[in-house]
Formats: structure tokens, sequence, C-alpha cells
């Protein structure tokens, strides 16, 4: 049975995709960057700040919310949005990155996958079942399949197996979304590793299950980048034009600009933030490390030309003193200005497509990033 669809396609350029995605809590432009609050919270941001950028749509962690605070207790509390302040569309995880990244926490099998809690220590089941009921109660408006994601490189035999153990698990997560309100949505997730035949099987997999959405998972865990683009060109072709593509835990502005050119249309990375806390701003002249010691007596601003406030008024030297102090306004301050460097790219590619001049925009902003010691 199909799933009804809330994905309005308004403009290409080439295999690039302008479209608006219509959830319960408002309206996604597409292509879309979805900065991660893992916890229900941006670090170093309020939601005012992640709102005033630009941003549509947020990401939240299942696995985490489900430990602290609980998903009972978020629920009783009105849900996830009413309990954060965040009144706009969230996309949540299912936990299946942790089945990666907590692998020596954890044990698999057919029916669930087993955390010893890093908190704490105390045991719980993850299944496709309870990950979509977690999911439920915290109210997203985008909920994931629970699936397997293997760290690459790794063997075929291991690929091949997380990637039918997930279509297994995206049948069941299917099955339990049947009690999910209307108007939210189910993602499944393509796997396969870097094995191209793996990739095809599984998007087909998925489609013929069907689901209001599909991602691409499984990617950014270790390969190269055209190893990456290259299992996006491979997986693309078999899903439906009419629905979004995501592609998880992706990335820098050259891989959002590359994976746009491949037909995606949401992404999410902890990289701006991160990248803040670290000293780090992104700008349309590439990454600026406000650590180096040739900031300290530069007046000059990020970039003079910026719409955002921060980026356009504040001293690189400034910066760099809150950076070298370990002032917590400095990661405050990066991380803004990197939400917003974000969510500015991502509305000039959606003009750059909707005018046709999507590869020119790519090409050049490629190139503007390439300035040395911007």
């Amino acid at each position: 049975m199909n799933l009804p669809n809330h994905f309005e396609l308004l403009a290409t350029d080439g295999k690039a995709r302008a479209g608006r995605l219509t959830t319960p809590h408002g309206v996604v432009r597409t292509p879309a960057f979805m900065p991660v609050g893992t916890a229900g919270a941006m670090k170093g941001m309020h939601w005012r700040e992640v709102r005033d950028a630009g941003t549509d749509i947020v990401l939240g962690n299942t696995y985490h919310l489900m430990l602290r605070p609980g998903a009972e207790r978020i629920a009783a509390l009105g849900g996830l949005q009413t309990f954060t302040g965040w009144n706009g569309p969230m996309l949540t995880d299912s936990g299946g990155f942790q089945v990666m990244s907590l692998a020596e926490l954890r044990k698999l099998s057919e029916n669930a996958v087993t955390f010893r809690s890093h908190i704490d220590g105390v045991k719980l089941e993850l299944s496709p079942e309870r990950s979509i009921e977690v999911q439920l109660l915290l109210g997203s408006d985008i909920a994931m399949q629970l699936d397997e994601c293997v760290r690459l490189p790794a063997e075929r035999s291991d690929i091949e197996r997380a990637m039918q153990l997930s279509l297994r698990w995206a049948e069941r997560s299917r099955r339990a979304f049947e009690a999910a309100p209307a108007g939210f949505m189910l993602f499944g997730i393509v796997q396969g590793g870097d094995v191209p035949e793996l990739r095809r099987a599984s998007a087909r997999g998925l489609v013929e299950i069907s689901f209001h959405g599909y991602a691409i998972g499984g990617l950014a865990v270790g390969e190269p980048q055209s190893v990456m683009l290259a299992m996006i060109e491979e997986v693309a072709p078999h899903l439906p034009k009419d629905r979004p593509r995501y592609l998880m835990g992706v990335g820098t502005p050259e891989d959002v600009l590359e994976a746009v050119a491949r037909g995606i249309d949401m992404f999410d990375c902890v990289m701006p933030t991160r990248n803040g806390r670290h000293g780090m701003a992104f700008t349309r002249f590439g990454q600026v490390n406000l650590r180096n010691a040739r900031h300290a007596d530069d007046p000059r601003p990020l970039d003079e030309e910026s719409a955002w406030p921060s980026t356009r008024g504040t001293s690189r030297a400034y910066l760099h003193h809150l950076v070298k102090s370990g002032e917590t306004l400095g990661a405050m301050l990066l991380s803004e200005i990197n939400i917003a460097y974000y969510q500015r790219l991502m509305g000039d590619i959606r003009d750059a497509i909707s005018a046709g001049t999507f590869e020119r925009f790519r090409d050049q902003t490629r190139a503007d990033c390439l300035v040395t010691n911007p």
C-alpha cells in the first residue's frame, strides 16, 4: 500500500531538485540542512537563533532521548516541540547510528539491539517496533526506520548481512508506523555499504515496502568522498522522483553541493556546531581556524558582506581571543555563525535551482572556498 505523499517538487536543474515538504509542524524548503539537536537542544545556541538563521527543520535522536529524559516523560509534557520550545518540524533518528557508534555497548539479534546505557549501564532493548513507538511518543514529524549501519571499510558478507537485516527491520517499522497520526511521516533507509548491487537491492526493496521518503544511510562513515558520491549515483535512479531523498550524516559544504547535484533533498550533520566549539568558522571563502595566531591582531570580520550580524560584526581578533581563552561565548558565536552559513548556502542552492543556474553556482562556490587564508 502506497503512503500519502507530502512532498511537492517545485523545480529541477539537471538532477538537482527544489521542493517543499509539508509536515504537521510546518513546511520544509528543500534542499534542506537539518542542524543536529541530539538530546533536544542545539549545543551553544538558543532555538530562536536556529530559526532566525533560516532553519526549517532540526534533528533529534531517539536513543539519547529515550534514555534521558525518557520518551514517555516527553509525551506527557506535550511532545518534543512543546518540551523543547522548538515549534517547527523535527526529524528523529531511529537509534540505528548508535548500533554502530556504541558497538562495544550493544548486542545485535534478529529481533532487536540490546544496549547497555552509556549513562548508567542499565540494559535496554530497541526493536524496530520500540523505535517507532518512541518516535511517536516524541511526536517527531518524520520518523526513521531502525537499521544497522556498518562502518566502512567492511567485508562484503558483513555489509550484505546488515543490509538484509535492515530490510527486514524496515518491514517491521512500516507495520508499526500504521498507528501514527495522519500527516506524520516514516522514511526508509537504504543500506549496502560501498557495494553497488547491494545498494540497488536495498533501494528496490524499500520502494516495494513503501515509505513517505527515502534516506541513504551508511555513508560518511570512513569511505572517500568519491565512493559516497558513487553510491548516491547508484541509488538515486531507483528511488521515486516524487518522494524526498535524505543523505544521512553529511556533511561539508562541498559534500552538500555534490549531493544536491545528484538529486539529494535533505541533509544533517553535527559539523557546524562541533567545528564551532573547536574554533572553526565556515565562510563563503572556506573554513577559518580562529585558533591561528595570525588572527590575534586582525580587526576584520569573517565576512563584512554577510547578512548574519555575528559574522559581519565580530572581529577575528575578538573571536581568536574568545577561542584561546576558552570562553563559552566563542563556541556560541562560532556555532551560530556556522549554522547561519549553512542555511544561507541552502537558500542560495534553492534559488540557483529555481533559476536554472545551479551548475554555475556550484562551480563558483567551490572556487570561492579554495581561497588561501581567507
